[in-house]
């Protein structure tokens, strides 16, 4: 067992998974979107619909959105930071089928123009869980060195990455694959011990049938961040 598990994390409160996971989640959602953040539609699901409010739940998505993490005290006033940022913000409420209770839709968009819709779970502790990106199950905490290769689902192209990460030293901890049918798209979420080169992330990016290639890495410094 995490000592998060029993402690919870160094956070602004009053709840750690309606909190401080929040505020992760939208932290995270920042980073995978490697843009900055101008207008954003969150939906809560669940626990996080019918008391996230009174929990701060909404704040706390929207601090983590302007790059702060759960122990920032502005985490309150996160709203009117957020005007100043020019960052637009809505909110609502969806049912989402078999998700968990704390789960959360961003569908955001960056001032230079990329577009991305994350699903996210708080699993208490101030441990989240990405588990769809655009639309495509995913399912990794963002814990570790992640990488994640949207392509076509063609022969060859797990061969590609692993061969390639095999060659730079970086050693798979996990691995998961997911396709929306049969050579349609499919997209693989490789979770690793090591950083992934920034020169092998490009590589994979220019070979044929790749479609996306995203990289996050929460150790680094968001400048360092890559597409």
């Amino acid at each position: 067992m995490n000592i998060f598990d029993i402690l919870g994390p160094v956070m602004v409160g009053p709840s750690s998974s309606h909190t401080a996971g929040a505020v992760r989640i939208g932290y995270v959602a920042r980073r995978l979107l490697q843009d900055v953040p101008c207008k954003v539609s969150i939906y809560f699901h669940g626990s996080f619909a019918t008391t996230g409010v009174g929990h701060g739940t909404d704040r706390a998505v929207i601090a983590g959105l302007l790059g702060m993490q759960p122990d920032d005290i502005r985490i309150p006033d996160s709203f009117n930071y957020a005007k100043r940022a020019g960052l637009q913000f809505d909110f609502g409420q969806r049912e989402i089928r078999d998700a968990h209770p704390n789960t959360v839709i961003l569908d955001l968009e960056g001032k230079n123009g990329r577009k991305l819709k994350v699903q996210a779970s708080s699993l208490g502790g101030g441990r989240i869980m990405i588990n769809q990106l655009d639309g495509i199950d995913v399912n990794f905490t963002a814990e570790k060195p992640t990488l994640i290769v949207h392509n076509l689902d063609q022969p060859g192209h797990v061969a590609e990455v692993t061969s390639m990460l095999s060659h730079k030293c970086v050693n798979i901890a996990t691995m998961q694959l997911y396709r929306d049918k049969r050579g349609g798209y499919a997209v693989m979420v490789l979770e690793t011990d090591q950083e992934v080169p920034v020169e092998s992330i490009r590589w994979l990016e220019h070979l044929e049938g790749i479609i996306k290639v995203t990289y996050i890495n929460l150790d680094e410094e968001e400048l360092c961040f890559i597409h």
